[in-house]
């Protein structure tokens, strides 16, 4: 077979970083045997000893901060400081599941009209992820911890973009004392991804991605009967209800949509308003996004860096553009800046409606669709006019009915009220309709991909 390579390429200098070999698929079926042996013994081992394991990771992955800080901006292009909190999430999430792992999947016992039943979380093999590349640390830690301490072991195909961080991280957990290829690191094509699901050792997949990867993967997966988690795209929306903290809404939303330079599934990305705020939320907004320092990563006082490739900034104006075609506004904004970098303007659309990709598609990166409601309930309606649901917000001073909205009415995984945010580790973490199926975090991740297997004694 021909050899084939390819590079990971800073966003910020368009420089290459390192060139990666392809695996053969015989290399590629060797880490899958490796993972299925070591998984064998690791299967063995009890609830706290692998709490003991998972939790020396989080403290190796905290050694290890600014190492791989500097990897991940070097690589995507994410600033330092996001970075370095990636670290401090990933470790959090190492410290929860050590701490909280035993107890969610402890054996139940029950009582039935039968006899004493038990139900134990058994584990199910060797799980594969297919990861994004934004975020390098988190996308990878976020499914196999959970993974790793209900027993499993786990593969990881990581983004092209990313690979060197893919690495790191397979290194740090192996230093932290994780068995040698329990954690599997697979550099391989798309085909032979398909075939890594087919391969008779994998007993679950997961993807996070956008929603069409998620049907091309889901079906794979479904055509050999193997379970999935899917974490697709979304285009979150957030409500500035009649009653909101105006000032609170803008300053909050702002940076909910430049938070990894707007490259977040969870990211606020349809702002909907009603009238009564319409006009000074639009006026705020534009200026504090009109402030931004567009620049280096690794500088403290910038504010947005660079996407993490020329098509994916590509991708973003062509969206752009075609809104603007079918009646959006650009009001600061959408223009491909004359300098060295994949960088894109924080821009505001606004006069967004149905049939643009800024009301209709994700836009990933710094672009904002801002559009008008005429009331709360309005605004509700607007909310869950999409195909996706993944997160979304709630600005209003009236806490309890917010809560209210958010439970009942608001057709989306996870509600943010007054506050943005990203991840728990102690809250499930998932979307409805296209942006996926199945929770990570919390004890709802911890029992995704295990056998709850039924034990009866007459």
């Amino acid at each position: 077979m021909t050899d084939r390579s390819f590079e990971t390429v800073n966003p910020l200098t368009e420089e290459t970083i390192q060139t990666y070999h392809y695996m053969t698929d015989e290399q590629a079926e060797a880490v899958v045997v490796k993972c299925h042996q070591a998984f064998q013994d690791w299967r063995m081992r009890s609830l706290d000893e692998r709490a003991e394991v998972i939790g020396r990771i989080g403290e190796e992955l905290r050694a290890s901060k600014d190492e791989f800080a500097q990897l991940m901006t070097q690589e995507v292009g994410k600033l330092l400081r996001d970075s370095r909190q990636e670290i401090d999430l990933v470790a959090a999430i190492c410290d929860y599941t050590a701490q909280n792992g035993p107890r969610a999947l402890a054996d139940e016992k029950r009582q039935t009209p039968n006899g004493e039943g038990y139900v134990t979380h058994a584990p199910l093999g060797v799980i594969y992820g297919i990861q994004p590349w934004n975020f390098p640390a988190y996308q990878a830690v976020r499914y196999s911890i959970s993974s790793l301490m209900a027993g499993n072991g786990v593969l990881l195909k990581h983004a092209e973009s990313c690979t060197g961080s893919g690495l790191f991280l397979r290194d740090v957990y192996e230093r932290a004392g994780l068995p040698e290829g329990l954690f599997g690191v697979l550099l391989i094509d798309h085909d032979q991804s398909d075939r890594i699901i087919e391969n008779r050792l994998v007993r679950g997949v997961t993807l996070t991605g956008s929603d069409k990867a998620g049907r091309t993967v889901g079906a794979k997966a479904a055509s050999v009967a193997k379970k999935t988690v899917l974490e697709l795209g979304s285009n979150d929306a957030y409500m500035v209800l009649d009653d909101a903290d105006l000032d609170l809404a803008i300053e909050t939303c702002v940076q909910g949509r430049i938070y990894n330079n707007g490259q977040t599934c969870v990211n606020a990305k349809r702002f909907i308003v009603t009238d009564a705020n319409y006009d000074a939320f639009v006026k705020g907004y534009v200026e504090k996004f009109e402030a931004l320092k567009m620049g280096d990563p690794s500088a403290e006082d910038t504010e947005l860096g660079p996407l993490v490739t020329k098509r994916q900034r590509d991708q973003l104006h062509d969206q752009v553009e075609k809104s603007v075609a079918k009646g959006a506004r650009v009001l600061t904004g959408g223009e491909i800046p004359d300098r060295k970098g994949w960088f894109y303007p924080a821009t505001v659309l606004v006069d967004v409606q149905p049939g643009q990709p800024a009301y209709d598609d994700e836009l990933f990166g710094p672009a904002a669709s801002i559009i008008r409601a005429k009331d709360d309930e309005d605004a509700m309606r607007i909310a869950n006019d999409s195909r996706y649901g993944l997160g979304g917000g709630i600005f209003s001073r009236d806490i309890e009915r917010a809560k209210d909205l958010a439970a009942r009415h608001f057709d989306t995984g996870m509600v943010f009220i007054n506050n943005f945010n990203v991840a728990s580790p102690d809250m499930p973490f998932g979307g409805v309709k296209d942006s996926g199926y199945g929770r990570e975090h919390g004890d709802e991740g911890f029992k995704e991909f295990v056998n709850a297997k039924a034990i009866l004694v007459a």
